[in-house]
């Protein structure tokens, strides 16, 4: 495909995902069935340019004066992936493979700009006007560049199977993409965000993924993870497993010690655990489904960790789902808030005494991480916060309650909370 008809297709897109109000994942795949004729470079291009329109869909409608899908387009080749006006015109007027020559107010806003400086901090930090309030109380004045942080393209970060391989090894073998460490966790490894119109690294073509020596994981998932701290030989709850990532680094952690059992409101989301368990190599997981009945039976009481990577906005991950930061609603984020609070309650009845819940969201609000914890205290005094994490390297983002909030802005991984709440070694407060 020539450029014109790139830019064409992105515009279709996003005017798919505006007037059908349709997720971008959806969007793409029905463009890209249609597309047959689309390569592999075709379809990067695209859904690229889609994904970073999404991602600053304000900022740069305020630099056009016009919110609409073409201008969102057009902006992001000019003020994102830095294309020359002329390059642009050229795919725009592209007849007859082009969505169209250049208007001259078009003209104009891509060469003399409004100031983005000038705009209010939701059009600058590419945010809803509804979550100002929320953003401040997490972040207060940093809230645009720590929003600005989150609309930037994200890595494709991997977490080495110790249950088979060690990191050097596992990086020898993804030496091709390439893969690099961290230095955060030993077994945290990334490779860099491709740049505009590149495709992303193919980390599951490799032999080491189908082998099960990797796992892709975002840093901050793995670090929530590792927040469960020496979990060999304990008895485990997966509270919401969902896909398996967070149980995987668990099990990984257990080291095929002790006992795991992962359980899912969904059942169709423990599908892939179990595949990707298989593959990881653990043996010590248990699957509840809630396709039988009492699926929880014989756990009551028995957990030393029950952890809650609990239903959520999805607030820090804006990065890899921007379409998410313009559909979340302040019904839904409500609803969120009730789902939260009855994991908690639920997860309580599997604590032993001493036990810990590990409570987890990939947000930044704070109604959904904070509030939920004090909510929680104030239903279930036999607990109490304790720090989320005892690494010294992971310490500087631990806020003043002892409660880990990590961002792309400040430790270079998805938006994440994470809180530790241990019961009363004799169950009462």
């Amino acid at each position: 495909m020539r450029d014109g008809g790139r830019l064409a297709a992105a515009i279709d897109v996003l005017s798919e995902i505006e007037s059908r109000h349709r997720p971008v994942r959806l969007a793409l795949k029905s463009w890209g069935d249609a597309a047959r004729y689309a390569g592999a470079k075709d379809r990067a291009f695209v859904s690229g340019l889609v994904l970073d329109a999404l991602r600053r869909r304000r900022s740069l409608a305020w630099r056009m004066g016009d919110d609409s899908p073409r201008a969102a387009a057009l902006a992001t080749l000019r003020f994102v992936w830095d294309w020359p006006v002329e390059r642009i015109a050229e795919a725009a007027g592209d007849a007859p493979h082009g969505p169209g020559a250049l208007t001259e107010p078009e003209t104009a806003a891509l060469e003399n700009p409004r100031d983005l400086a000038e705009a209010p901090p939701p059009i600058r930090g590419d945010y809803p006007d509804w979550l100002e309030a929320e953003l401040t109380r997490a972040f207060g004045e940093d809230r645009v560049d720590e929003a600005q942080a989150l609309s930037q393209r994200a890595p494709v970060d991997l977490r080495a199977n110790r249950l088979k391989t060690g990191p050097g090894k596992a990086m020898k073998a993804l030496e091709p993409l390439p893969a690099r460490a961290t230095g955060v966790l030993p077994e945290a490894l990334r490779i860099d965000a491709p740049q505009a119109e590149e495709r992303a690294a193919a980390v599951e073509a490799m032999p080491a993924f189908v082998k099960g020596w990797v796992e892709v994981q975002d840093l901050g998932s793995q670090i929530a993870a590792a927040s469960a701290g020496d979990v060999k030989g304990k008895q485990v709850l997966d509270l919401c497993a969902g896909g398996g990532g967070k149980t995987l680094a668990l099990a990984a952690g257990m080291e095929n010690s002790g006992q795991i059992y992962a359980y899912d409101s969904d059942a169709r989301r423990l599908t892939d655990t179990i595949r990707r368990a298989e593959r990881a190599g653990v043996r010590n997981l248990q699957v509840r489904t809630p396709a039988k009945a009492d699926p929880l039976k014989g756990l009551d009481g028995r957990m030393d960790l029950v952890f809650v990577d609990a239903p959520c906005s999805g607030t820090g991950s804006w990065r890899r789902h921007p379409d998410t930061k313009w559909r979340l609603t302040p019904h839904a984020l409500e609803r969120r808030q009730a789902e939260q609070d009855l994991v908690l309650d639920q997860a309580t009845a599997f604590v032993k005494p001493g036990g810990v819940i590990v409570y987890v969201t990939c947000s930044v609000l704070p109604s959904e991480d904070e509030d939920r914890v004090t909510a929680f205290l104030a239903r279930h005094p036999d607990f109490a916060v304790r720090p989320a994490t005892d690494d010294p390297s992971l310490a500087k983002f631990l806020t003043a309650d002892g409660f880990l909030r990590l961002s792309p802005r400040t430790s270079r991984t998805d938006g994440f909370f994470v809180a530790r709440l241990e019961r009363t070694p004799d169950g009462v407060p």
